[in-house]
């Protein structure tokens, strides 16, 4: 049983002008363990995607369709207060910048013990423990001391630390990883990736991992969904989205990442940009920029379709197709 699901979700966000779809139609599982990987360009839906699944879309945002599944129970529609006893305690979140996470004005210790003794039944004494634990776990040397340090006294990479430990403070079974890696040099990235892996292991805990490094979904996830303009592109094993795509962009994607073994001036890059929310092209939204493009292309929008190993979105990949269309539109 997946202990994440979502399907279906539509994300909107009204104005006076009208309303925008950020997201449409998205629909992934993730299983008890599994780390899943969300990748993308600025502007895909990536973070909106986890911001939904936390409860912290920002107004006037609002699912609009579909639903989320957490074992099982809904929880897109729960009330403020149901869903602020799920986020923390079922669900923890590790923002991209951990330096506007954490209150610069209370130690460590303190924002830790208040989430611990909000979502589990312990004491003061025992949740100062428990504080001192998850900082000892997550790599933090001297934790007794550090625990009653401020943010603004530790390195990036040790406030990065404490904001997982911040995440797995409640024993959540899902955590929510937006950017974990952005802000820090490669070899704390390296620490914080063997972190997130032992978590998986280790907890049992699921990881939603948000990032546009292919590097750090290839070292780190077991699957990976590839995003464009709100809707999921191709979504598969990790090995074979990124050895064997099947989508047209994850091919341009996979391009764009230098090969040292190869000596070239220029590197690859995707023509054009990601389409504004208001001007999304009708059928596969793709269209405009992909090299494989055909006249069904622009007409009707394609879902995900068995493609080998993984399921793309692209017309190339329909079962009714009996060859490689020769038009190009």
């Amino acid at each position: 049983m997946s202990l994440l699901q979502v399907n279906n979700l539509v994300v909107e966000f009204p104005n006076r002008h009208g309303t925008l779809r950020a997201l449409d139609g998205i629909s992934f599982s993730i299983a008890p363990g599994e780390i899943l990987g969300v990748v993308g360009e600025s502007g895909a839906g990536k973070s909106l995607t986890g911001a939904s699944i936390i409860g912290l879309l920002e107004p006037p945002g609002r699912v609009a369709g579909g639903e989320i599944l957490l074992e099982g129970r809904r929880i897109d529609n729960l009330p403020p207060e149901q869903m602020r006893r799920v986020r923390g305690r079922q669900i923890g979140a590790i923002f991209q910048d951990p330096l506007t996470s954490l209150n610069p004005l209370y130690s460590v210790g303190r924002q830790l013990t208040e989430t611990i003794t909000t979502h589990l039944p312990m004491n003061a004494a025992q949740a100062r423990e428990r504080a001192i634990q998850l900082l000892r776990d997550t790599g933090i040397p001297a934790a007794e001391q550090r625990i009653d340090h401020f943010p603004h006294q530790f390195s990036g990479g040790m406030r990065q630390r404490v904001v997982i430990a911040l995440a797995l403070a409640a024993e959540p079974k899902l955590i929510v990883a937006d950017e974990p890696t952005t802000a820090l040099d490669v070899s704390i990235q390296a620490q914080i990736i063997t972190l997130l892996k032992s978590i998986c292991r280790e907890r049992g805990a699921a990881v939603m991992l948000i990032t546009h490094d292919m590097g750090v979904i290839a070292e780190t996830c077991d699957r990976v969904a590839v995003m464009y303009a709100g809707r999921i592109a191709e979504i598969g094993p990790v090995h074979d989205v990124i050895n064997h795509p099947s989508h047209p962009y994850t091919k341009g994607l996979m391009a764009c990442i230098p090969d040292m073994a190869v000596d070239r001036e220029n590197l690859h890059q995707i023509d054009g940009a990601m389409p504004r929310l208001n001007a999304i092209p009708r059928g596969c939204a793709f269209n405009p920029r992909c090299d494989r493009v055909f006249a069904r292309c622009h007409e009707q929008r394609p879902e995900l379709m068995p493609a080998g190993a993984t399921q793309a979105a692209c017309w190339l990949h329909d079962s009714g197709l009996t060859h490689a269309p020769a038009e190009s539109v």
